[in-house]
């Protein structure tokens, strides 16, 4: 076991962030954190990363606790924060050759873990952090979190604000980081992403509402799902099919709507009385659940229990 989460909880002021979050992350998995903002996912991470003790519970990393043995779990971990917290006033090879020095290493000892990830901005080695891109900030960043040839690599939401090329790019380079050994935890709000994990957890308001395999999310009786568009609008449509008898949720998706029902059957009473809509530009199938529709499921409900 590479992280172990027992009932942690955590409060800032009044306000409950993390509410009794237990799982587990296995050696060498890449194990994903999908939730939205202020479901507690940073907080989470830095109690993983011994930066923050938790009210309640307990967490180790490699069996050892970060709060007794807080100075053991950081020097086996690599963690990227959600910002950039890099030296904007250094260059790149100094940024790396400094973190190399933290965790009494050097740019070469360990240099053939980040040659994939570095390769990409060796050229400009010599220019300051501050002058990079955004996904050349991402791969700096990346590269000092794993000078030290970490254990465990915790990365924040890496590619937020990262345009798609480079967000591929990445995740290309943490499958070959993963072939390493290494345990990857990460969270991230895209849903292509969570699918490409081995295991995702789904966090919201602080509370734990799932784990597994993001192609065992779904099981046989929520498969009653179906897309709905028109020219008209998927919002033009969208309070009558929530009142009709059957429909278990109708959210929007984009230009469509993704509408639940609590069963086949209920499905093909409304087909039929769509059918007296008069509406010829309906384009009504069924779909297969993604990781989102399950994560809009179980959050509403959350809000209805």
């Amino acid at each position: 076991m590479s992280v172990s989460i027992e009932k942690i909880s955590k409060s800032f002021k009044s306000e409950l962030v993390l509410d009794k979050v237990s799982f587990d992350v296995q050696k060498g998995e890449l194990f994903g954190l999908i939730g939205p903002d202020g479901a507690g996912k940073s907080t989470l991470f830095r109690i993983i990363a011994s930066l923050l003790k938790p009210d309640n519970g307990s967490c180790s990393v490699y069996g050892s606790d970060t709060i007794t043995h807080y100075k053991k779990v950081r020097e086996i971990i690599g963690y990227m924060p959600g910002r950039f917290s890099l030296y904007m006033d250094l260059t790149v090879e100094e940024n790396l050759g400094f973190y190399a020095t933290v965790y009494g290493s050097t740019i070469g000892e360990n240099y053939d873990l980040i040659e994939g990830v570095y390769s990409h901005i060796a050229p400009f080695r010599n220019r300051l952090a501050r002058n990079l891109s955004g996904g050349m900030k991402q791969k700096l960043a990346l590269s000092c979190a794993l000078i030290h040839r970490p254990r465990l690599l915790i990365l924040d939401e890496p590619t937020t604000g990262v345009d798609a090329v480079s967000r591929r790019e990445f995740w290309e380079i943490l499958k070959s980081i993963q072939k390493e050994g290494i345990t990857i935890l990460v969270s991230t709000p895209y849903m292509d992403e969570a699918a490409m994990c081995d295991r995702i957890a789904l966090l919201q308001r602080g509370r734990l509402l799932n784990v597994s395999r993001p192609d065992e999310i779904f099981d046989d009786k929520q498969q009653a799902l179906f897309s709905f568009k028109s020219d008209l609008g998927a919002y033009y449509y969208l309070s009558r099919i929530r009142s009709i008898p059957g429909c278990k949720s109708a959210l929007l998706f984009g230009d469509e709507l993704h509408v639940a029902f609590h069963s086949m059957e209920d499905a093909e009473e409304f087909a039929g009385a769509m059918s007296g809509w008069k509406d010829e530009s309906i384009v009504w199938e069924r779909i297969t659940p993604g990781i989102e529709d399950r994560f809009i499921e179980l959050m509403v409900h959350e809000s209805n229990s």
